[in-house]
């Protein structure tokens, strides 16, 4: 029987890692879980499963500002941020979705993310279609997100890359990720993109 022994983690880091965000039922989960599947390694960290990680005195962030839950709304942010540098560090490409539609948040995903480039990419259906898609889902917290789909095109509007999936499906989407931010399935980087 071979004897087991350690074996290196870290090898050549992922090329980046990706934070995919927009509103609630704007298809973060699905866009990002199918954006790391088309990687030879990836990972898809759902930031609403860290905070399910609570379990005792976790607090969701809803539409009224509370400390607490903005607290843990930046401790999970940050914990996501921890793996993604770990996964990014073993050759994994991250890709974490999370709704970040304030420039504090943002600014704090990318001062906690070492790893870089960080890729933004903002889902930005139309704010009636991720509602409906929101009301089909089995969490739902709220019923109307439509406040985050203006404070987003408020805090955030030159900043990554807006996609409108209102009519484009799951491929089309990951698609032109791919195409525009300029990596590879394979994870690798185009020749002179960041």
């Amino acid at each position: 029987m071979q004897e087991f022994g350690y074996v290196p983690v870290d090898r050549t880091p992922a090329p980046g890692v990706f934070l995919v965000t927009g509103i609630p039922g704007s298809g973060k989960s699905t866009i990002a879980d199918a954006l790391a599947k088309r990687f030879t390694l990836g990972a898809h960290i759902e930031v609403d499963r860290l905070q399910e990680f609570v379990v005792s005195g976790g607090r969701w962030p809803g539409p009224e500002p509370e400390e607490e839950a903005d607290r843990q709304l930046f401790l999970r942010a940050r914990n996501a941020g921890l793996l993604a540098d770990s996964f990014a560090d073993a050759g994994v490409l991250p890709v974490i979705d999370d709704v970040v539609v304030l420039k504090p948040h943002l600014d704090f995903y990318r001062d906690s993310v070492r790893v870089q480039p960080l890729h933004l990419v903002v889902l930005s259906p139309d704010p009636a279609v991720a509602a409906e898609r929101n009301r089909g889902r089995e969490k739902v917290l709220v019923e109307d997100w439509s406040f985050l789909d203006e404070a987003m095109r408020g805090q955030i509007p030159n900043e990554g890359l807006w996609i409108d999936n209102t009519e484009r499906t799951v491929e089309q989407t990951v698609d032109e990720i791919l195409s525009r931010t300029g990596i590879h399935a394979d994870g690798e980087r185009e020749p002179g993109r960041r």
